[in-house]
């Protein structure tokens, strides 16, 4: 695996989901997909032992959720970069993640591309929050990223 590779886990309680983003994804070679979880729980458990660069988290998920998950993570493993990933297109699912320590937000309607510019954008060190929620968010909204709830 070439070193320069953005490393990736992908947490999602349904294995289509996670086939599909890793089939997609790793068509770009600036992207690895070291791992796949199926619930929070083996998603705090794959942070410590593989340190990704980036994690894409599911928020639905059972017995420990993203949010939770994202939580304890950021808390104990600052360096990976976490983006939130539901099909919840509301902006408060996407304030909530980022008020947890995710670095991004993006919905399972959310193209390739965008999926590949959230997840480069991350790796560089911005926010991102997909077109998809972005849409729904109304002036003071604009700036929910550093604003508290």
């Amino acid at each position: 695996m070439n070193s320069k590779q953005i490393r990736i886990v992908i947490v999602d309680d349904h294995q289509q989901v996670r086939e599909t983003w890793k089939l997609l994804l790793e068509q770009d070679k600036r992207l690895a997909i070291i791992g796949e979880c199926s619930n929070g729980q083996e998603a705090i458990e794959a942070a410590k032992k593989m340190i990704p660069d980036i994690i894409l988290m599911d928020i639905n998920m059972q017995p420990i959720n993203g949010l939770e998950a994202t939580r304890i993570i950021a808390a104990q493993v600052p360096s990976i970069k976490i983006i939130g990933m539901s099909i919840n297109n509301q902006p408060s699912y996407a304030r909530n993640m980022i008020q947890l320590g995710a670095r991004g937000y993006v919905t399972k309607n959310s193209s390739k591309q965008e999926m590949t510019t959230a997840i480069i954008n991350v790796f560089n060190g911005e926010q991102y929050i997909c077109e998809e929620v972005k849409s729904k968010m109304t002036g003071s909204q604009n700036n929910f990223l550093s604003n508290e709830l």
